[in-house]
């Protein structure tokens, strides 16, 4: 097949092994099916070949090896994923490239190992400062195992770092939250992911606070955690460019406040975007968030494909583009089977959903207006050839009158109040 230069994909990796799985964990992981790495890297690359067969030698932006633990992937078979990515794909020479690693499972010989094949952004699952919060979740590292993990990663010439935690964890209060907020700064990473805890249902976790054994913290004070957040990341020049993101500002803002979004300055025009503000936005995850295209590779992994990457526009008018999202075989014994077919089997995907115009539209507010930047009228009517308003204007009038969104005319965008409400604002574009 022809190589498609219009074409830009976000590639995202899914790495479904773990060494123990969490207690607070519902994705797709496993454990102690380490004997299967092998297979399963094969299955990788003969995804990723089969998807260049089907779409051509697709451009990519970014790619992200998520899991699971990526880190327990032995070098080796890192290494031939990146490689076959490179060959297969059109990769960009400035693509960031994230794995994804827990602090307990990784050397300084295997992270210079990794910066040695480009990748350039490494996401540590942190989650707490404390030890007993750490055990209560069923993580298998301390503490120490981070800092020990960012020394490393610094050494092995890594300069943007990511730092994933948990509030609203049975038994946190806001000050064991604001102690772990400050010793992650301490280690003076780019990037922090702050996430709520989710109860998932069937989960070790959500069985033992069903039980009554644990308690998690009331909404009141798991919004204090938030906030408490914001104010402390404020004061320590991070940008919170998306709900559950931050990232360090560009040097040139950084005496600026910057909470949310600025309300004057060179950043405030319809057209900006939050890579002006800082350079350590975790740019596969705004292509996400921006509802651009992205393929998944792996157990599990989902994808989302434009009508322009699949190459079925009808007289190329967006009009009548319909999209395709699906989700791949969970189980990695299931996965490696079905990519051993050949090309692209019937058997390798789940769910495929055809995404007409009207769909895709509410996802992208659904999506957009998680970030900062908002949705811009100009970006919409540039995507989908419609006025904002004329689409969703009842629905911006009807948020704004609640206090949700600012909107004013050329962008919508959370309030500091939407923030905590999101699914309500999020649905009424369903």
């Amino acid at each position: 097949m022809a190589h498609r230069t219009d074409s830009v994909v976000a590639l995202y990796v899914h790495v479904p092994f773990c060494q123990a799985r969490c207690a607070y964990c519902d994705f797709n992981t496993y454990a102690e099916l380490e004997s299967l790495m092998p297979a399963y890297a094969r299955g990788l690359r003969q995804e990723v070949e089969a998807a260049a067969e089907r779409w051509g030698r697709l451009r990519v932006s970014t790619v992200y090896i998520g899991g699971g633990t990526p880190s327990l992937l032995p070098l080796d078979l890192v290494t031939d994923l990146i490689e076959v990515v490179r060959a297969t794909f059109d990769l960009s020479t400035c693509a960031e490239i994230t794995v994804e690693a827990n602090p307990g499972t990784v050397t300084g010989l295997y992270l210079s190992g990794l910066r040695s094949l480009g990748v350039n952004r490494l996401s540590l699952g942190a989650q707490s400062a404390h030890e007993e919060e750490l055990h209560m979740l069923g993580r298998i590292h301390g503490w120490d195992d981070v800092v020990r993990a960012v020394d490393e990663a610094r050494g092995s010439g890594f300069d943007n770092l990511n730092l994933d935690l948990l509030f609203g964890v049975p038994g946190q209060s806001l000050g064991q939250w604001g102690e772990t907020l400050r010793q992650a700064l301490a280690l003076d990473p780019q990037h922090l992911s702050l996430y709520g805890l989710a109860l998932e249902e069937g989960t070790v976790l959500a069985k033992r606070v069903a039980s009554g054994e644990l308690a998690v913290p009331d909404e009141e004070t798991a919004a204090a955690m938030y906030e408490l957040a914001e104010e402390v990341l404020a004061q320590a020049s991070f940008f919170h460019y998306e709900i559950s993101n931050w990232a360090m500002m560009d040097d040139a803002l950084r005496a600026s406040d910057h909470r949310w979004w600025p309300r004057s300055g060179a950043c405030d025009t319809a057209s900006a975007m939050s890579e002006l503000i800082s350079p350590y936005v975790c740019r596969h995850n705004m292509s996400c968030w921006r509802n651009e295209p992205w393929l998944g590779v792996g157990a599990g992994a989902h994808s989302w494909m434009t009508a322009e990457v699949l190459g079925n526009t009808r007289g190329g008018s967006r009009d009548s583009a319909v999209g395709e999202r699906w989700a791949n075989v969970a189980h990695p014994k299931d996965y490696v089977t079905a990519c051993s077919e050949g090309a692209y089997p019937a058997s390798l995907r789940r769910g495929v959903e055809r995404i007409d115009r009207e769909l895709e539209m509410g996802d992208t507010m659904m999506l957009g207006l998680r970030l900062a930047e908002g949705v811009t009228a100009e970006r919409f009517e540039a995507r989908f050839r419609a006025r904002l308003v004329d689409v969703f204007g009842e629905q911006l009038e009807s948020l704004q009158r609640l206090g949700l969104i600012t909107w004013n005319g050329t962008a919508a965008r959370l309030t500091g109040r939407g923030r905590l409400l999101g699914n309500r604002v999020f649905e009424r574009f369903i």
